[in-house]
Parts: C-alpha cells; sequence; structure tokens
C-alpha cells in the first residue's frame, strides 16, 4: 500500500501561522508525512515569506507526536555539511526519530544569486555536493572521529557529539532524476531516493535503473526506499476539480506527473503508482490556507488505501 504524505513549498509565503495549522491538521488527518522545501527565495519575484527550514523542524519535531518529517531538499550549496548534520542530528533525537535528512545540491539561480552563495556550474556543484555527502555520512555513521581532504571540504579527526539516538543518525534522502548524477549518488549514500514530478512509466523506468546501480555497489533494492513528490489537484467533483485548475492545461500537468481528480481518479492514480514502485508519495499541496481540502484529500481518498 502506497504511504501518502503532505509536501509544502516553504518559500511561498509560509509563515509560523500556517506552519502549525498545517502540521497539527497533517497530525490529525492521518497522513505519514510532512515535508517541505528548502529556499530562501521563489525562483521568480514577488518575493514571498520564507520560513527557515531548521527552525521550522525544530518546532516540529517538539510540537507533534506521529507525523514523519524533513526538507525535500536541503542544498549543501548555502550549508556547510558539519553544520547540516549537527542540525538534523538534534532535530531527528528531538522528535523521536522521525527525521528524514533530505539533501541536494542547489539549483535555484536567483536565491544564491540574492544571497551571494556560489552556486557553482553544474560538475563542480555536483562534485560539492558528493563531497558533502561523504562528510555527512561519515560523521552520522560511525563513532570514531573522522578525517577527510577534499576540494571543498575538509574534516580532521571530527566527531559528531552526542551521538544520535539511532545508531546511523536519520536516513539520508537524495532527490533527482538525472541518470548520470543523482541516481548514481542515490545509489551509494542513500536511505531514501525521491523522484520528482514524473508519470508512473517513467519512475518505472528510474526505479530499474537505481536497482543496477545498488547493485553494481553491492546494495540491495531493499535498502533504498523509494518515493516521489508531485503536484496534487484534488476536488470532491468535477466542478471543483475544474476550479482548481483554473484554466491549467490538465494533460500537460499529468505529462508531468501531477495528480489530479476527484476521489476515484486520485485514488486510481496513486495505484499507478504504487505499481510502478512508489512506496510513500508527497503530495505538493499550493494552497497553505487550504484546510478544508486537505480534510476532504484524507476523508475521501486516505480512507480508500
Amino acid at each position: 500500500m502506497i504511504e501518502v504524505a503532505i509536501m509544502l513549498e516553504g518559500q511561498m509565503g509560509l509563515t509560523w501561522e500556517r506552519w502549525q495549522r498545517i502540521a497539527h491538521a497533517v497530525e490529525e488527518l492521518g497522513f505519514v508525512g510532512l515535508y517541505r522545501s528548502d529556499h530562501f527565495t521563489n525562483g521568480e519575484p514577488p518575493d514571498q515569506a520564507s520560513l527557515e527550514l531548521w527552525i521550522s523542524l525544530a518546532w516540529l519535531a517538539s510540537h507533534t507526536k506521529r507525523i514523519e518529517f524533513g526538507p525535500l531538499v536541503a542544498p549543501l550549496s548555502f550549508r556547510h555539511p558539519a553544520i547540516m548534520v549537527r542540525q538534523a542530528a538534534a532535530v531527528d533525537d528531538l522528535s523521536g526519530g522521525r527525521l528524514t535528512l533530505g539533501l541536494g545540491a542547489g539549483w535555484q539561480e536567483r536565491e544564491h544569486h540574492n544571497f551571494g552563495f556560489d552556486l557553482l556550474d553544474v560538475p563542480r556543484r555536483f562534485a560539492r555536493f558528493e563531497e558533502g555527502l561523504e562528510v555527512i555520512t561519515r560523521l552520522l555513521r560511525s563513532a570514531e572521529p573522522a578525517s577527510f581532504q577534499g576540494n571543498y571540504y575538509q574534516l580532521r579527526d571530527a566527531a559528531l557529539l552526542p551521538r544520535p539516538t539511532r545508531t546511523a543518525g536519520p536516513p539520508i534522502l537524495i532527490g533527482g532524476k538525472g541518470k548520470r548524477r543523482s541516481l548514481p549518488l542515490a545509489a551509494r549514500y542513500a536511505d531514501e531516493w525521491n523522484a520528482v514530478s514524473v508519470p508512473p512509466a517513467a519512475f518505472a523506468e528510474l526505479n530499474a535503473h537505481l536497482n543496477t546501480l545498488l547493485a553494481a555497489f553491492g546494495r540491495e533494492p531493499r535498502m533504498v526506499r523509494r518515493s516521489l513528490m508531485t503536484t496534487v489537484i484534488f476536488g470532491r467533483d468535477d466542478a471543483e476539480v475544474r476550479r482548481r485548475l483554473a484554466g491549467r492545461n490538465e494533460a500537460e500537468l499529468r505529462a508531468k506527473g501531477s495528480v489530479i481528480g476527484t476521489p476515484t481518479a486520485v485514488v486510481e492514480q496513486l495505484g499507478q503508482y504504487a505499481a510502478a514502485g512508489v512506496q510513500r508519495i508527497m503530495l505538493r499541496w499550493l494552497d497553505l490556507d487550504d484546510i478544508d481540502g486537505l480534510e476532504a484529500l484524507a476523508q475521501h481518498v486516505l480512507r480508500q488505501l
């Protein structure tokens, strides 16, 4: 059975009031988790409120009891991996072991330019990301002091203390669908791979490719959970679906992996994703004030799964 979580775009007007209201709703309504993006600003103006990632997750850890959560994803392009791993281990412990540490290389040019972070070109960006993953995994997964000499990061007898309550710390999620860079890194370092906005057939193809890569690294498929983040446009009837589409082309959105429709249609699409290998789907909820819609989604869809 596929697990259903909610995902929010943290740079699109997320405030404390909205975050707290949505978090309590997701916890009470039965969704498996709540995830959010980690951006300083939008890709295009105008700027909107953007609640800081780790402060918001620390609040979530101590004000919810059940739901799993994490960043989708936290870029290493504007956080040093030694800082990131300390934040993640502390928040995971605070939550009782419910954090998934989603990590990425960074991609949004505007936020890096506006705030003075060096995004780098794609080859160097991914080289830096791979070094960051090496730093994080060494610190998380061994109690022995770690040393590492890279082009971007260095460790010299560095220890993560206190040790995470979970033996290897929070699981690492790597997102992406690139066969050349993202999937090989997921096969080597990830406990969970997350694809973004692909239809079921494309997910199945990427999933099979990941299995091949895992075998090359001596890892079994069961060692990496498979998840997907995609947009949901849900309505209780056809008229509500049309209203929420707001003139957007449904066929084009479906081709990009969006889940669209009434309860029956959404359940059918979730079944297609499950058949393609998706174990957990993070449905991107764009209207941060639409708690009524979340309640309807839980009532009419979750109960059918």
